[in-house]
């Protein structure tokens, strides 16, 4: 995944509930306190899959900290791709799914490199990857990564302000 687009999730899902446990009621600070860094966790997993193209093929997977629990994956060799099919999205995008005698697989469109990636795929699978193009485009997570650093700030400010008493996970409890 894209550095952009992967601190870009990550950064707005701290936004979003790194003030969970400040606004909480009493007895559930101890829990949210719990489930901030496992959700932080979880959603560094889910963003930190990976793609492999070598000359045998191409494979996507999470590396090995995470990949016995998400066990989402898959590995196409060249000569197993038999085409590329376009579905448009509710939101206007398109994604393209690699077809295969065994399966469809998602193109994955949110890679760093993306077009060294698609020169890749064309030249290995022959495929004409012209008309593939990234999946959003990166002015949409830049604007989102400067939406979520102004919350974070604003977070960050808000806690300065705050007695240091409604702040500690357990004094109110």
């Amino acid at each position: 995944m894209a550095p952009l687009i992967r601190g870009t999730l990550v950064g707005l899902y701290l936004a979003l509930v790194l003030p969970l446990p400040v606004l909480a009621g009493g007895s559930l600070r101890p829990l949210l306190a719990l489930a901030v860094p496992l959700g932080l966790l979880l959603v560094l997993a889910i963003t930190s899959e990976r793609v492999s193209v070598d000359v045998h093929g191409l494979a996507l997977g999470h590396p090995p900290w995470c990949s016995w629990w998400l066990r989402r994956g898959w590995s196409l060799g060249w000569n197993e791709i038999t085409g590329l099919t376009a579905v448009a999205t509710s939101q206007g995008g398109r994604v393209y799914y690699l077809r295969s005698a065994k399966a469809s697989t998602l193109l994955p469109q949110r890679l760093a490199r993306f077009a060294d990636f698609l020169a890749q795929l064309q030249q290995h699978s022959g495929l004409d990857t012209r008309a593939i193009g990234r999946l959003s485009p990166p002015w949409t997570y830049q604007l989102l990564a400067a939406l979520t650093a102004l919350m974070l700030l604003g977070e960050l400010a808000a806690l300065a302000v705050l007695p240091a008493a409604s702040v500690l996970p357990l004094a109110n409890s």
